[in-house]
């Protein structure tokens, strides 16, 4: 198997592999690239929560990203989890030194089970700053509330949320529909020139812990191989749905999904 691209992934360890770092890398690998990590904190947890965060030092997260791009250049960037504004600060600075194109950021603030993991100090940076500097910011609704300041309990508040985000600076926009109590799953891609909505049927499973940063990640995948970002967010959509019907329904709490999905095993072991 060819590898088709290298992503830099700049996000949080999960111990229990399914969301941050380790989830990550497996959605990259399962899709064909090579993955690089700048690991930003270390964390404790399984399906039911998080125990501990260890914050890994700004200036040793700025040395992962720079020695590592200096020798291998990514094709594009995936950003995760940035706990502080030296950290959110840190990563900025090695980003423009290293002139690094094509990134997707998620801005995760609170897990699965409700844990906070970015201070108030970093939201308003990563608004003033961090936003303009990417290429596709893609928050659930509880993050888009929080960076916007707008309830949103419609298609149409997702709408009016990505508005608020482009003016922030924001080059595109995916917010995420999976915390609406709707039928059907829509989430919606908006730069200044087009509205696409994505539809799929919402499959109904506690197992979806990491999907957030597996999208993140399949579509920077996607579009560190040449695709569009609108043709990224696609496949990086039908990626994750798919993960989430083939789930391996581990733990006691919300899950992992199969970020195996895209691989077809054609010999049974033994």
């Amino acid at each position: 198997m060819k590898i088709n691209s290298k992503i830099l992934i700049i996000a949080g360890s999960d111990s229990s592999g399914g969301a941050g770092i380790q989830a990550d890398i497996k959605s990259v690998t399962s899709l064909g690239s090579y993955a690089m990590t700048a690991i930003t904190a270390v964390t404790a947890q399984n399906t039911k929560g998080i125990n501990s965060i260890i914050p890994i030092p700004s200036k040793e997260i700025s040395n992962q990203i720079e020695f590592t791009s200096k020798d291998i250049k990514p094709d594009s960037v995936k950003i995760g989890m940035l706990h502080s504004t030296q950290v959110i600060k840190s990563v900025l600075k090695s980003i423009n030194k290293l002139k690094l194109k094509k990134i997707i950021l998620d801005p995760v603030m609170v897990a699965k089970g409700g844990a906070k993991l970015i201070d108030d100090k970093a939201v308003l940076i990563l608004k003033k700053k961090l936003i303009k500097k990417v290429d596709l910011v893609t928050p659930n609704i509880p993050e888009a509330e929080i960076l916007t300041d707008l309830r949103i309990k419609s298609l149409l508040d997702m709408k009016d949320a990505a508005k608020v985000l482009l003016n922030l600076g924001a080059k595109n926009v995916l917010i995420k529909g999976g915390h609406l109590e709707t039928k059907n799953l829509r989430d919606i891609f908006v730069n200044k020139r087009e509205v696409a909505i994505f539809t799929n049927k919402k499959i109904k499973t506690k197992n979806t812990h990491g999907t957030g940063c597996t999208l993140s990640s399949a579509i920077a995948t996607y579009y560190g191989c040449g695709k569009t970002l609108k043709k990224s967010c696609e496949l990086g959509i039908r990626y994750v749905n798919n993960a989430i019907e083939t789930s391996p329904n581990f733990g006691k709490g919300n899950g992992p999904i199969n970020h195996l999905n895209s691989f077809i095993i054609k010999k049974k072991f033994k």
